[in-house]
């Protein structure tokens, strides 16, 4: 059964709404140091989990590799279960390939030829103001999208967040392929003219805030993106754009709804869901620059995404809930897929359970069925290797092929629903609990990259040298670290 759109819109409109280790410096990308974090270093790994991560990494390469059309580089949402194609994932796909390269998965021309089919399609792609028969208008795109046609699937709405992600990958590519073989300059150029394409100014009917997205039917969506949350990309993409760029008082409005606050021991910016802490950590190391609201608070978005992966395990340890299976290796909580949406008594308590959901535990609002996804563990790995290296391997350890399979980890996972029921998706194991049967490309794009950027920075990089990126930094006012060095001509 294809799972509809309507409720991770829904999640995504609400989402709106200590560890043990010494203190070392992390590495920059020019030789020097970082702030100060205790944060253990890939070479302080052990071999166990060394091991493991090499082999979580290519399995979840695997998944981009393998289920993208290689024509036309279209991602499916999720695997197995017959899907739409995501805009999203096809960013993190493009992310994958190089990772591939380096990792000796693919060659550096399979790769290549993969990247270039896929930025071809989107840049000849459609774009129109028709109800269907277009991917995209204004250089953004459709959520979703038919995977037979490449159009858009059914009613989305065309995301401005998700094309961010997209073009994020994009970016990506443009920087890594940067050889004089025709078909790197080929994608170098298609990137610059993708990126190029995206009118941000149209993107704002409500100066200087950028929209949700748009509609055919009923133009843009009535929803901006403000407060802390997964758009930190999106917003330094927009900045940071060759033509139609935002103003800065797009970052200081949207900065403007930011919340702080103390939750299971930690002070941070708050946003419920690990994913609002990971996305734009992909392609952006954020070690030691600051805006103006982290240079006031004495922190950086890397620190404070480090302080929420801590305080979620927290979470999982106090357990209040006392859902089964939580433990100090056992948790994290994210958008992900969940086994049924309704009530159950299950051990003579009453638990209310949900499909696709923006789970979450933070100061600013704790949803919670019992549901563990694994890349919201998996995709923190630079933040706290020390706490996540060995969650990885318990959830293998525990939860065994039920969990870990062709392509790495399931989606998501429920010990407490472990009695033989009818569920909406997924899978029963009567006395172990529910198990997801889907890989969802979202959460498994976070997961290769950030294991690649713990271990290399190659992601980070790469990024760096990107003028965009650099650009759109500068516009929101960052400062500090590799940003300093990366400015000068």
């Amino acid at each position: 059964m294809i799972r509809k759109f309507a409720p991770r819109l829904l999640a995504i409109a609400c989402a709106i709404a200590l560890a043990a280790g010494c203190a070392q410096r992390s590495p920059s990308a020019d030789g020097g140091t970082a702030t100060a974090y205790p944060v253990a270093a890939w070479s302080d790994l052990d071999p166990a989990s060394v091991a493991f991560l090499d082999t979580l990494e290519e399995r979840t390469f695997r998944f981009f590799w393998e289920r993208s059309d290689s024509v036309s580089g279209l991602t499916p949402d999720r695997w197995p279960t017959k899907s739409f194609v995501s805009v999203a994932a096809v960013g993190f796909a493009l992310t994958a390939y190089p990772i591939g390269v380096e990792r000796g998965y693919v060659t550096r021309a399979q790769a290549r030829d993969r990247a270039l089919a896929t930025l071809r399609y989107f840049w000849a792609s459609k774009q129109d103001t028709a109800r269907s028969g277009a991917t995209g208008y204004k250089g953004f795109f459709y959520h979703f999208l038919d995977p037979e046609t490449g159009i858009r699937f059914e009613t989305v709405e065309l995301s401005t967040q998700d094309t961010a992600l997209l073009l994020a990958g994009v970016l990506f590519c443009q920087s890594y392929f940067d050889g004089t073989d025709e078909r790197e300059g080929q994608i170098r150029a298609l990137a610059e003219s993708l990126y190029a394409r995206a009118d941000w100014n149209w993107a704002q009917p409500r100066p200087p805030s950028i929209v949700l997205g748009w509609e055919p039917e009923n133009g843009h969506l009535p929803y901006d993106w403000r407060g802390y949350n997964e758009t930190v990309i999106l917003h330094i993409l927009a900045l940071g754009a060759p033509r139609h760029p935002v103003t800065p008082d797009a970052w200081r409005v949207y900065t403007s709804g930011y919340q702080w606050g103390s939750f299971q021991g930690q002070e941070y910016l708050g946003f419920a869901p690990l994913f609002g802490h990971q996305y734009s950590h992909v392609w952006i190391d954020f070690r030691g620059i600051q805006d103006s609201t982290m240079r006031a608070h004495d922190s950086d978005y890397f620190e404070n995404s480090r302080r929420a992966t801590l305080a979620q395990r927290a979470y999982a340890i106090a357990n209040p809930s006392g859902f089964r299976g939580y433990s100090a290796d056992v948790w994290g909580l994210t958008a992900c897929d969940g086994p049924l949406d309704g009530k159950l008594k299950i051990d003579g308590r009453e638990r209310e359970f949900r499909t696709y959901s923006a789970r979450g535990a933070c100061f600013t609002r704790i949803e919670d069925d019992g549901t563990i996804a694994p890349t919201a563990a998996a995709a923190s790995l630079p933040f706290a290797p020390e706490v996540v290296a060995p969650a990885v391997i318990a959830m293998r350890r525990a939860f065994g092929g039920n969990a870990f399979g062709q392509y790495g980890f399931i989606d998501a996972l429920n010990p407490t629903l472990n009695v033989a029921i009818d569920v909406h998706h997924g899978r029963i194991v009567p006395g172990v609990g529910w198990f997801d049967t889907d890989y969802l490309g979202i959460d498994q794009g976070p997961i290769v990259a950030m294991i690649e950027n713990h271990r290399s920075g190659l992601v980070w990089n790469t990024m760096k040298k990107n003028p965009h990126i650099v650009r759109g930094l500068e516009r929101a006012g960052f400062t500090g670290g590799w940003l300093e060095k990366a400015r000068k001509p």
